[in-house]
């Protein structure tokens, strides 16, 4: 069977995006994952860390992860949340141009999987401190999103993202959608959220869009493959994926 490569940038110190991608990958029949780091240490309002998303060492990831010849490129991060959109769309144009194939980030495929569910009310759940968040907040308004509810664990570690437990997690998902999120955004490809999206959306029929999950959405929807695949990690991700692959099909 031919190899489907899944070429994927991730920040160096994340403990959860490559076991989180690997899983999901592994249930893609002919699918195989193949990363780059990137260094990141901390994450906060600060210059020096700002400065770690410089172009020079995400382009070196990049034409690393080329020589795999992936069949799709994914930023596997969520610093265009704060950093500005037009970051990812200038780095999805860098990664295409570099290895001549598709290429997708985490917040742009929660972004599009926020307008196939009709643009919902928003519960944002991530490990930053409040500056960060709300320069996340500001963001996704700026693209029309409406953030109803917000938890932050008030964290600058990186590699302490990966630590914070599930049931933690769970238990924000679950506050903002008692204040009125019609869905959830973990925002953290180092936050552990993929396992308690089938959960909490069995619970409260609100769907949950996990980092880790949207990035391996966003790049098999990018190459026209079933995501079906993916439900373990959130039905209605899963579900989503179906129909446009239906549609892109026919």
């Amino acid at each position: 069977m031919p190899t489907t490569r899944i070429a994927i940038m991730a920040p160096s110190s994340n403990t959860v995006v490559e076991p989180g991608c690997g899983r999901m990958v592994a249930a893609i029949p002919g699918a195989t994952a193949h990363f780059a780091r990137v260094e990141v240490l901390w994450i906060d309002d600060g210059a020096d860390s700002l400065a770690q998303f410089q172009d020079a060492p995400m382009n070196e990831a990049c034409t690393l992860r080329s020589h795999v010849r992936p069949a799709v490129i994914c930023w596997g991060g969520t610093a265009a949340s704060w950093l500005g959109l037009n970051w990812d769309r200038a780095l999805v144009a860098r990664m295409a141009a570099v290895t001549g194939c598709p290429a997708v980030t985490a917040t742009l495929s929660i972004l599009e999987a926020l307008r196939e569910l009709g643009s919902p009310k928003v519960g944002l759940v991530t490990p930053y401190v409040a500056e960060i968040q709300n320069r996340v907040i500001a963001t996704l308004r700026d693209e029309g999103v409406d953030v109803v509810a917000e938890r932050h664990f008030d964290m600058t570690d990186n590699f302490s993202f990966g630590m914070v437990p599930e049931e933690r997690i769970a238990d924000a998902a679950r506050a903002v959608i008692s204040e009125g999120a019609e869905a959830v955004i973990i925002l953290c490809t180092n936050l552990a959220g993929a396992g308690i999206a089938e959960t909490i959306e069995r619970e409260t029929g609100v769907p949950v869009l996990d980092s880790v999950t949207l990035t391996v959405w966003g790049a098999l929807r990018a190459i026209r493959q079933d995501t079906g695949p993916l439900a373990p990690w959130g039905l209605v991700v899963a579900r989503l994926a179906a129909v446009a692959g239906d549609d892109m099909n026919t």
